[in-house]
C-alpha cells in the first residue's frame, strides 16, 4: 500500500532511501537544507554503485522543513545522532505524525527520544549498507535483489506491534532489503557502537586517517583489538547483552595474533573502503557515540586503559603512531590452546577413519 513518507536528512542513506521507497511506489518527500539542497534542486537525487560506477537519478519532492500541521505516515531520520539531538523539538511540535523511525548509531537508548517525542511515536534501527558523500553524488554499496542488505528494527521497548510490523512492510518494499524486527534493537545499537566508535577509527587517526597506513601499521590494529575487547567486557558489566554474540564470542575468545592479521585483510574489503569516507567525514559523531559509549559503561567500573589512550586521538592529544610500528608485543596467551584444540580434533578424525576402515 502507498504510503506517505518523510526522509529527514539527505545524507548517504537519506538519498538512497528516498530513491529506494520512491521507486517502491511509495510518497516520498526529502528534506535537506543548505548547499544540499541546491544540490538536489539542481541534479536530483543520484547515487553510485560503488562496484560499477553506475549512477542512478531520480526526483524527489524536496522540503527544507517539517510544519508543525504536517502529516506522514513515517518519517525516517537517518542521520548522526549528535545532529538529531538539535531537531528533536521541531518534531516535537508536530503532533500529527504517528511514527519516527530514528536509524543511527546510539550508545546512549532511546529514552531521550522517547521523553521528546512519547514512546508510542519512535522505533530504532539501523540504515545499511555503507557509503559516502562525493560531491551531489552519494557513493553507496550495491543494493539489489541478488545482494539483499538485512535491515535491523525494533521497538524501545522490545514489543512486536501492528505499527513494527507495517514499519518492516514499508522498509521492505524497497529493492534489495530484507527486514529483521528484533526485540533487543537497544542492546544491538549498544554493541554495534561498541564494535564501531572508541577503538576503531581512533586507531585510524593515528594512523594519519590513511586505510592502507593502518593496515601497514601492526600497533595500530593491536590496539583496535584490545580496544574492542575492552569495550566489550565493559558493555556486559552493565549487563548489556551481547548481539550478534556469535561476534562478540569470536572477538573475546580468539587469540590476538589471528584477530590482529585478519584486520588487516578486512581493512582492504569493498564494505570497509567505502563507508571510509564516512570516518573521515564524521569524525564528530564518532567522538559523540564514544563519549555516549563511556557514559553507559562508566558505572560498571571496568578498567579501560586502551580506551582511554585512543580516545586521546579524538582529542588531537596524541602523536601519529610510526607508519609500520611494530613496537607493541603481541599476546600468544590462547594459541597453544586453540593450536591443542586443532590438534585434538585432526586426531580424533583420523581415529574415527582409522575405526571405520577396520569395520571392511
Amino acid at each position: 500500500m502507498k504510503k506517505k513518507i518523510l526522509i529527514y536528512g539527505a545524507g548517504p542513506f537519506g538519498t538512497l532511501f528516498s530513491e529506494k521507497l520512491t521507486r517502491a511506489g511509495h510518497d516520498v518527500s526529502l528534506l535537506a537544507r543548505g548547499k544540499r539542497l541546491e544540490e538536489l534542486k539542481e541534479h536530483g537525487v543520484v547515487t553510485e554503485n560503488s562496484s560499477t560506477g553506475e549512477q542512478t537519478v531520480t526526483h524527489v519532492n524536496i522540503v527544507e522543513s517539517l510544519k508543525t500541521d504536517d502529516y506522514y505516515d513515517l518519517v525516517i531520520i537517518p542521520m548522526r545522532k549528535n545532529q538529531v539531538i538539535d531537531i528533536l523539538p521541531a518534531l516535537a511540535a508536530n503532533k500529527n505524525i504517528p511514527t519516527y523511525l530514528f536509524m543511527m548509531n546510539n550508545a546512549e537508548g532511546p529514552n531521550r527520544l522517547t521523553e521528546a517525542l512519547g514512546k508510542s511515536r519512535v522505533m530504532i534501527g539501523f540504515p545499511l549498507p555503507g557509503g559516502h558523500r562525493k560531491g551531489h553524488v552519494m557513493r553507496m554499496l550495491p543494493v539489489n535483489e541478488k545482494k539483499k542488505w538485512t535491515i535491523p528494527v525494533g521497538e524501545p521497548d522490545g514489543s512486536v506491534t501492528e505499527r513494527t510490523c507495517e514499519t518492516a512492510d514499508i522498509l521492505e518494499s524497497m529493492s534489495g532489503y530484507r527486514v529483521q524486527i528484533r526485540k533487543d534493537m537497544e542492546d544491538w545499537l549498544k554493541c554495534h557502537a561498541a564494535f564501531v566508535a572508541p577503538a576503531f577509527p581512533p586507531a585510524v587517526y593515528a594512523a594519519g586517517t590513511d586505510l592502507n597506513r593502518y593496515a601497514n601499521t601492526r600497533d595500530a590494529r593491536v590496539l583496535t583489538i584490545r580496544g574492542i575487547r575492552e569495550a566489550l567486557r565493559a558493555l556486559r558489566a552493565v549487563n548489556v547483552k551481547m548481539t550478534p554474540a556469535s561476534v562478540s564470542h569470536m572477538l573475546e575468545w580468539l587469540p590476538e595474533p589471528l584477530l590482529v592479521f585478519y584486520l588487516k585483510k578486512v581493512v582492504k574489503l569493498q564494505v570497509v573502503q567505502v563507508s571510509f569516507g564516512h570516518l573521515e567525514a564524521a569524525p564528530d559523531e564518532l567522538k559523540h557515540i564514544t563519549d555516549e559509549y563511556f557514559a553507559l559503561v562508566r558505572p560498571g567500573a571496568v578498567p579501560t586503559p586502551v580506551l582511554d589512550e585512543l580516545y586521546k586521538y579524538y582529542k588531537g592529544e596524541a602523536s601519529l603512531l610510526p607508519e609500520g610500528s611494530r613496537d607493541i608485543p603481541l599476546n600468544w596467551k590462547g594459541i597453544l590452546w586453540t593450536a591443542a584444540g586443532v590438534i585434538t580434533v585432526c586426531i580424533g578424525a583420523v581415529l574415527l577413519t582409522c575405526r571405520k576402515q577396520s569395520r571392511f
